[in-house]
């Protein structure tokens, strides 16, 4: 017995669904002998017009497989095949004629048909079938693969994007506590500090009240540094200005020259691209201080052309591409998700001992044009 496609609850292969095209009834009988003969268990509906084949595919729930002869009165087996590609259910299409020559078989089966066997080499067909049957089984559990790996990424891209909202959203909160809470706290402390520093008559209460006006002051400025890689209050002003001070917080930090060009001195963006790009930024400029020793830095910001563009390179040590398939290279394929959130993309280019170039790239929504006002006794709106 052949290999079938299904089996039932114990385990025991259930009955091969087959419907047959094909008006000579004597060559139905052969073909139904035929398949009996190897042990196959199947049920054969016959139909010889491409009306009644129309109609038992309608009312059969499943076809595992059609036979169908080549010529037939008024019409040809391809018709069948043409009509079966509309629908929803389309088993393995096996060509059962003998007034096919080779190449219309051939070329029926770069059209799409499973196989083809001559009447007169009727035993090929049990085997012929199996064949047909699982090499549709392996195509449609391979495509059930596909659809199940897109839908986990489709959900794995979600799950990206809410956690990247949500740390975001934290950030700002933590941001804006430390600003209210402990920025408000640490300031009022500065001015009894400074009090006590003023009406002490001791000399080493004053020195402690400037030794701790000094800690003070640094918890501040560690304070205020948090609070701008978490949430910089700067990107308020916008895009531009962001960026700059993220360079000039580099060129302090490093002493490498930053060179930031921009094609205005604003850019209007959605808050979502604006946090994108500015996220890309900085993650692009703490590596280069990590890893690039370099000797310059060039950041170009671009709106032109309904795409935002950001650049961020340099002339430092380089990189081998195939370290971003490493499976800990979270920060850039971080980058890489944060663009897909804003429908953008990232290019990533470098070379050993040749510099590293970062491109963020952003498709921006066209402005639309504000309608034009139409006077009362112009019809044709102009004014």
């Amino acid at each position: 017995m052949i290999a079938l496609p299904t089996a039932n609850h114990d385990g025991e292969p259930q009955a091969l669904c087959i419907l047959h095209l094909e008006d000579s009834l004597a060559d139905h009988r052969l073909a139904l002998l035929t398949l009996r003969r190897a042990g196959l268990v199947f049920t054969m509906h016959h139909a010889d017009s491409l009306e009644g084949f129309a109609a038992l595919m309608a009312t059969i729930p499943a076809v595992d497989v059609i036979l169908a002869d080549y010529q037939l009165p008024g019409f040809t087996a391809m018709d069948a095949w043409q009509w079966l590609q509309q629908q929803a259910q389309q088993p393995p299409f096996i060509l059962l004629s003998g007034a096919i020559g080779e190449t219309a078989a051939v070329d029926a089966i770069r059209l799409g048909v499973a196989d083809y066997v001559l009447k007169d080499d009727m035993a090929r067909l049990p085997h012929v079938m199996q064949r047909a049957c699982e090499v549709h089984e392996s195509r449609r559990l391979r495509e059930q693969a596909v659809q199940e790996l897109a839908a986990s990424q489709k959900r794995l891209a979600e799950l990206t994007e809410h956690l990247q909202s949500s740390i975001e959203q934290e950030r700002a909160a933590i941001s804006r506590e430390i600003h209210d809470d402990i920025g408000g706290a640490l300031t009022a402390i500065r001015f009894d500090l400074a009090w006590i520093g003023r009406h002490s008559s001791q000399d080493g209460v004053r020195e402690h009240a400037q030794a701790a006006t000094s800690m003070l002051q640094h918890a501040i400025g560690a304070s205020q540094r948090i609070m701008m890689n978490l949430r910089p209050p700067i990107l308020d002003q916008g895009l531009v200005a962001a960026v700059q001070w993220l360079a000039e917080d580099f060129e302090r930090r490093t002493n490498v020259p930053v060179r930031m060009l921009a094609s205005a001195p604003s850019i209007v963006l959605s808050d979502a691209v604006q946090l994108v790009a500015y996220r890309t930024a900085q993650e692009a400029l703490t590596n280069i201080s990590k890893y690039a020793a370099p000797t310059q830095v060039r950041i170009d910001l671009s709106d032109s052309e309904g795409m935002l563009t950001l650049e961020v390179s340099d002339n430092g040590k380089g990189f081998n591409p195939q370290t971003l398939e490493k499976p800990k290279a979270f920060g850039l394929r971080g980058l890489q998700e944060r663009a897909k959130m804003v429908d953008g993309w990232l290019d990533i280019s470098s070379r050993p001992g040749q510099g590293t170039s970062l491109i963020l790239s952003v498709p921006l929504a066209l402005p639309i044009p504000p309608a034009q006002e139409t006077s009362k006794d112009d019809p044709c709106g102009t004014v």
